[in-house]
């Protein structure tokens, strides 16, 4: 039998360096950023707060090359970046 962890990580949206793959109403629904590997899986949870309100809630799907992809299509306030 597989056990599998998942973990929240936290981000402040003031210093949270990404990029939108993905965005709707000019808000960020699919993210990618930098993240660390070994420490980190697909089925995390990504949560990105501007003070106490949280403007991007999702789950990381999928890493590849360092990178990982979370995407959170319905309650996203985070801002989509310019590409």
């Amino acid at each position: 039998m597989e056990v599998s962890f998942c973990q929240t990580l936290s981000f402040n949206a003031d210093t949270f360096e990404y990029e939108t793959v993905s965005a709707e109403n000019g808000n960020a629904t699919i993210i990618t950023f930098d993240i660390d590997e070994k420490k980190n899986s697909p089925g995390d949870v990504v949560v990105v707060l501007n003070g106490d309100e949280i403007v991007f809630h999702g789950i990381i799907g999928k890493i590849e090359n360092g990178r990982a992809y979370a995407s959170d299509p319905r309650g996203s306030l985070l801002a989509g970046t310019v590409q």
